[in-house]
C-alpha cells in the first residue's frame, strides 16, 4: 500500500492574526467568558487575539507536550490550568486539533469550559466546541513560528 502523501499548510502571520479575529467573532456571543486558558505553545498567539478582541484579562495557561518536532508522542502534562477548575465560565484556546488526545486530556480537566481552536482536523473536530477551518489529517501546518522564508518546490515536482 502506498504511503499517504503528506499535505503542507504554510500559516502566515497575517492569515493566523486574520483566522483568530474570525474565531473571536464566532465566539462573541457564546461568552462572556471569566478567563482563557491558552494551550502551550501554539494556542498562546491566538489566546492573546482572542483575548483582545473579547476584553478579556485574566489569562491562564495549560502547558502539554505531545510533539517532538514532527513527531507525536506520548502526552505529558507540565501544568494543569489551576485557575480554571472545572472550567465553568473559561474558554481554552489551542491554535489546532489534531488527533484529539491533547484535547481529550483537557477535557477531563476541564469538562465545563469551551474549548475552541483555529484550526481542526476531523479525528479531533467532535472534541472542540467552535473552530474556524478545517484541514484534512493528512495536512501538516506550518505555523509561522516554524517557518523561515525558503524557496519551495512546486507541487508537481513532488511526484514520486
Amino acid at each position: 500500500m502506498a504511503e499517504a502523501q503528506v499535505k503542507s499548510f504554510p500559516v502566515s502571520w497575517e492569515e493566523l492574526h486574520r483566522t483568530s479575529k474570525a474565531l473571536a467573532w464566532r465566539l462573541l456571543e457564546l461568552g462572556p467568558f471569566e478567563g482563557i486558558v491558552a494551550v502551550t505553545r501554539g494556542g498562546l498567539v491566538p489566546a492573546a487575539i482572542v483575548a483582545r478582541e473579547l476584553e478579556i484579562r485574566l489569562i491562564e495557561t495549560a502547558c502539554l507536550s505531545s510533539y517532538h518536532g514532527q513527531e507525536q508522542g506520548g502526552l505529558t502534562v507540565l501544568k494543569e490550568a489551576m485557575l480554571a477548575g472545572k472550567g465553568k465560565g473559561w474558554l481554552i484556546v489551542d491554535d489546532l486539533v489534531d488527533t484529539g488526545e491533547t484535547a481529550k486530556s483537557l477535557r477531563a480537566m476541564m469538562p465545563d469550559a469551551h474549548f475552541a481552536t483555529v484550526y481542526a482536523k476531523p479525528a479531533g473536530r467532535p472534541l472542540v466546541d467552535t473552530f474556524v477551518t478545517e484541514v484534512s489529517q493528512d495536512t501538516w501546518i506550518f505555523f509561522p513560528w516554524d517557518m523561515e522564508p525558503q524557496p519551495s518546490t512546486p507541487i508537481i515536482g513532488l511526484r514520486g
